[in-house]
């Protein structure tokens, strides 16, 4: 991100009105106390004011060393950013002011890692989505401290996906992620790359990184406004971008939807009520486009969908009201009654011609719960999961190498969570024994717990063994994660049995 975003011009305020959609209460200004949000009205947030281009993270640099591994170099630092007239914000930022390039290795490299931390605090880097081993993996026991330098290598072996880099340092990642570090991260692979799918990056393929944020007068980060979910902003950015616009030269778009907002939840649509059509999910694509007219994804979710535009023709990206199913008044304080325009697709006059999408992707190959070794059960309630906080010198299970298991995850509260797992992709199976339509024939790492359910998810563990080192799994609500909703496990060889945390990092 360039050290100074292109103002907002004439004295625009701050940060963007909050319409309250209550009989003819539209027009209605925020209330100065944005951060309380119970009771909590809906919001309503246009593209409105003077909306500017959209800004493309950069493709990361990156060089072939002796032994032909890939490397990139990130330096996470503390800078600001003007993202509106007569402000800057404190923020900090790989290799910029704000969030990060765009990370990019193709299935079969080696890939390494240099990771210095310029901070006046310790970091991490977790590679979410990534299938790798765990010491490679960036969790909390992956601890940069200030001045250091993380290597971390290993070998790509997972299909073409849009995955995404954060902090994970325990107790403070939602605080470092709302800071500004995070980026994504894109696996290539040959099946992909036979497909006609637009691949040009930064012209019909563009990331869009989504996060909410509250300003304050004086132009910092609100940071202490959290309710049960954690911080609800008012103000969305989209690559470090307010009210942005991006101008299409091609007759199809293809973008890469991440949410990478602390607690809130978004359900993708078109302003033109118009179908687009999903292409792929978490752990990758799908075994062929489906036409949706919607695509909600909770904190950490990724989805790729292609839209098509015609001549001069201008779309917005919306997020709208959401079924969260928490009730009426538990989802309005969740955030999941706002409406918020994400950003508005510009069609020039003269389109280039791209291709008919292809009626296959890629093959999918569902995994049989019958096949599981064994069958878990997890409960999500106040800050733990089965009853126990996160403890980083606690492994709580081992997992065999190759082994297929069933997770039955609840969550035991009356408001929305979600379930990450580290190192793995996994298919949805049900949420109280109903197959879930959103999740069919796709490859997942993050999913969402309804309040009051259990949801069904069957994996496959891969080969990357370490007795010692664990992985994680957690809500990605990022408050809930730091206060405690993880836990730890290994993956062993057949017959092995788990060790113990040499040197647990920082945390409690």
């Amino acid at each position: 991100m360039p050290p100074d975003l292109p103002p907002l011009a004439h004295g625009r305020p701050l940060a963007r009105r909050r319409f309250l959609v209550l009989g003819g209460a539209a027009g209605l200004t925020a209330l100065a106390a944005a951060c309380s949000f119970v009771p909590r009205d809906p919001i309503v947030v246009p593209l409105s004011g003077d909306p500017r281009p959209l800004h493309v993270p950069p493709l990361a640099r990156s060089e072939l060393d002796h032994r032909g591994r890939r490397v990139f170099d990130l330096a996470a630092a503390a800078a600001s950013t003007r993202f509106v007239a007569g402000t800057t914000t404190p923020t900090w930022g790989f290799n910029g002011t704000y969030l990060g390039p765009t990370l990019r290795a193709s299935r079969g490299e080696e890939v390494l890692m240099r990771v210095t931390n310029a901070l006046d605090e310790a970091t991490t880097v977790h590679w979410h989505g990534m299938h790798l081993p765990a010491v490679a993996d960036g969790g909390p026991h992956q601890v940069i401290e200030p001045g250091g330098t993380w290597e971390p290598t290993w070998r790509i072996d997972q299909p073409a996906a849009t995955l995404w880099y954060h902090p994970h340092s325990h107790g403070e990642t939602e605080s470092q992620v709302n800071r500004g570090l995070a980026g994504m991260f894109l696996i290539d692979d040959d099946a992909e790359a036979a497909l006609a799918l637009p691949r040009h990056y930064g012209v019909d393929d563009i990331p869009a990184i989504v996060q909410d944020r509250t300003f304050a007068a004086d132009g910092t980060f609100v940071d202490d406004g959290h309710n049960d979910a954690g911080l609800l902003g008012d103000t969305l950015l989209v690559n470090g971008t307010i009210a942005p616009y991006l101008d299409v030269s091609t007759e199809r778009v293809r973008l890469r939807l991440l949410n990478a907002s602390s607690a809130r939840s978004y359900r993708f649509a078109l302003d033109s009520d118009q179908p687009f059509a999903l292409v792929a999910t978490d752990g990758g694509l799908l075994p062929a486009p489906r036409t949706v007219d919607s695509v909600q994804l909770t904190p950490g979710e990724r989805a790729e969908v292609v839209v098509a535009l015609r001549s001069a023709e201008r779309i917005v990206l919306r997020s709208l009201p959401q079924d969260l199913q928490a009730g009426s008044g538990r989802s309005r304080d969740w955030g999941a009654e706002d409406t918020f325009d994400v950003l508005e697709l510009r069609a020039a006059s003269a389109l280039t011609a791209s291709p008919d999408l292809p009626s296959t992707l890629v093959e999918f190959s569902p995994l049989d719960p019958a096949d599981a070794v064994r069958t878990r059960s997890f409960r999500l309630s106040g800050d733990s999961i089965n009853g126990e906080e996160m403890d980083m010198s606690r492994i709580d299970f081992a997992v065999t190498a190759g082994s297929t298991e069933v997770w039955e995850v609840t969550n035991g509260h009356s408001q929305p969570h979600n379930f990450h797992v580290h190192d793995v992709r996994f298919q949805v199976l049900d949420t109280d024994g109903v197959p879930r339509e959103a999740e069919r024939e796709s490859w997942k790492d993050t999913v969402y717990l309804p309040p009051d359910t259990t949801t069904r998810i069957v994996m496959r563990f891969g080969h990357h063994t370490d007795v010692d080192v664990p992985y994680m799994y957690h809500c990605h609500l990022l408050y809930h994660e730091d206060n405690g909703m993880m836990g730890q496990f290994v993956i062993v060889e057949p017959g092995g049995g788990q060790g113990a945390v040499a040197h647990p990092g920082h945390g409690h």
